[in-house]
């Protein structure tokens, strides 16, 4: 719905679905939803709390947005100016708004995303604040509800975005555990890394009427595939019925139909007592004790070798693509032993950018899966250049939890650009795929190690790198976005992506730094393709001194030290990383 201009912009919109001139009061009494076509304007997140929450119960929850700037981030405007354009603008200090209310005077914590705001961008600050809502649910015994409006997540803050998938998701995992039902509506538009974490790993998720969801956006899946896209592709009705929502909803009956569910909720769940929450830090000297010393300040560990001179972000991304470069069938070649492959996800398909299956290391049983690209264009063509469909997904998840019910540890080879952003791979469901991975991974009773062996490309990577411990071999690269994505978004077009990936922070060192990585492997003189072998030796190596400490703990232990790892990447845990350096 667009505002005419002119002296009477506050009195007449126009709707952007059928072209009416409305009169804007009444178009406010339907709830902002056009009465001649039914289209749905988007909302602001005040707006939308007031059409749901009972008048006065809302308590907003502390937002105090931290002023962190994590990667100094500058494209044509450095990030700080960006966040005080959209303070500003939405009068907004972030994102989302949290809080507690009633809604049909049945209690519930709210978690309200403004896509006003940067896009709905899924930052540090973000995911920080609903990541406390559901702690706060979890603690009072609530229901939660999150609304989505995102594009996905917050380019500006790199792979520390990109961890709040996993932060907010295990989230999400702790209130399943406790029996507290979650439940996520979808609103106009929801994308991104936030479809395929908190949006689609809920209980119940509903899509408001004229949402649209996906892994990714039309123009890309546009541009990769070269296709038209089906008519109303992507829509709540085309989520609906392709299973991936269990209801749409008008917005006059939303209110209505939350409340009814968290009535059902509250009637079918027994009386306890309040679940004492964790701190995110109260273990974590149990954590140095359990696991190997990290190089905290970005410095590999100790090689019996020169170290090359540090690379340009962009000679590394490039380096990371080589084609030469070691894949994961490589290294399940010279790294491990008596690999023997597993098949399918036991839902119809076998996607061949994942492989998986038990081998041994050292002697030691282990379910290894990792994504795989190939050297000629043959076989990158053949294995989808290591994107991963759903499929693929769900072929991995099934190995995880087969992993776990056999007490074997999990290893996984990160390589890839980004998970499949194909038509056919959104209609069965990309995002909540990837979802569902990073929501077991963070509760997989069992020790998870992860190795960023090339390129680690947003969620598709994310889906296979929630772990006790994430290696990145030295020149491979790991970021919420490609290089060339980011400066086709943030710089005037795609030629400035050797900036974009100074920006992105996305090396081995810089990620180290923050904190995403625990410890670089380094790579022979020049690289790993020039000499695989000594590679190989150098990551069995590496993998060896970090799974072996894990197998003494308890898997308990395993999953709360886990939790705690992710738990850290909040807004000002950001804000004293940048401070310290």
């Amino acid at each position: 719905m667009t505002a005419t201009a002119g002296p009477a912009e506050q009195l007449w919109s126009r709707c952007a679905g059928c072209a009416s001139l409305l009169y804007r009061k009444r178009l406010r009494r339907n709830l902002d939803v056009c009465p001649e076509c039914g289209e749905h304007t988007r909302l602001g997140a005040p707006e939308r709390l007031r059409q749901l929450v009972d008048p006065g119960s809302l308590r907003l929850l502390p937002d105090r947005p931290s002023e962190a700037d994590p990667l100094d981030f500058v494209d044509v405007l450095p990030y700080p100016h960006r966040l005080s354009a959209a303070r500003v603008s939405t009068g907004l200090a972030e994102a989302v708004l949290c809080g507690t209310a009633t809604i049909g005077g049945q209690p519930a914590a709210l978690a309200v995303m403004d896509f006003r705001f940067l896009g709905g961008s899924l930052g540090c600050a973000v995911g920080e604040l609903i990541t406390r809502t559901a702690e706060q649910a979890l603690d009072d015994r609530l229901p939660l509800i999150l609304v989505t409006a995102s594009g996905g997540a917050r380019m500006q803050e790199g792979a520390l975005s990109l961890m709040q998938m996993a932060t907010v998701s295990q989230a999400i995992a702790a209130l399943r555990e406790a029996g507290l039902l979650t439940v996520s509506v979808l609103t106009d538009p929801t994308y991104g890394g936030v479809a395929a974490s908190f949006a689609t790993n809920t209980d119940l998720v509903l899509a408001e009427s004229g949402a649209r969801m996906g892994f990714a956006g039309p123009r890309v899946i546009r541009q990769v595939t070269g296709r038209a896209l089906p008519e109303g592709f992507q829509t709540a009705d085309f989520l609906l019925r392709h299973g991936q929502v269990d209801m749409v909803v008008q917005r006059r009956s939303l209110r209505g139909r939350l409340a009814a569910l968290l009535a059902a909720a509250r009637a079918g769940r027994p009386a306890r007592a309040p679940v004492p929450r964790q701190e995110p830090a109260r273990h974590h000297e149990r954590l140095a004790d359990a696991t190997p010393t990290a190089e905290a300040d970005g410095h590999l560990p100790a090689d019996d070798g020169p170290t090359p001179a540090v690379r340009d972000a962009w000679d590394t991304v490039r380096t990371a693509r080589h084609p030469g470069r070691p894949t994961t069938l490589d290294y399940l070649d010279s790294v491990f032993d008596g690999f023997v492959e597993l098949h399918g996800d036991r839902l119809g398909g076998d996607c061949p950018a994942i492989v998986g299956g038990v081998a041994r290391l050292a002697g030691r049983h282990v379910m290894v899966i990792g994504h795989q690209k190939g050297h000629t264009t043959a076989d990158l063509v053949a294995r989808n250049f290591g994107m991963a469909s759903p499929a693929g997904h769900r072929k991995a998840l099934r190995l995880m939890r087969l992993a776990a019910r056999l007490g074997l540890p999990v290893v996984t080879l990160v390589d890839t650009p980004g998970a499949d952003p194909g038509i056919s791979a959104e209609e069965q469901g990309q995002a909540a795929a990837i979802a569902e991975n990073i929501l077991t991974l963070t509760v997989l009773p069992t020790p998870v190690l992860a190795v960023i062996t090339g390129e680690g490309g947003s969620g598709g990577a994310l889906a296979l790198a929630v772990a006790d411990r994430v290696l990145m071999l030295q020149h491979a690269v790991y970021s919420v976005i490609s290089p060339e994505g980011c400066a086709a978004i943030l710089w005037p077009d795609r030629s400035a992506a050797p900036q974009a990936a100074r920006a992105l922070r996305l090396t081995a060192p810089d990620l180290c730094r923050l904190g995403v990585v625990d410890e670089i492997v380094p790579e022979p003189a020049t690289a790993a393709h020039d000499d695989p072998a000594e590679t190989a030796r150098r990551l069995r190596a590496a993998l060896l001194a970090n799974l072996l400490p894990l197998l003494d703990v308890p898997p308990a232990m395993l999953v709360r030290l886990r939790r705690q790892r992710f738990r850290r990447f909040g807004a000002n845990r950001a804000g004293a990383r940048a401070g310290a350096r």
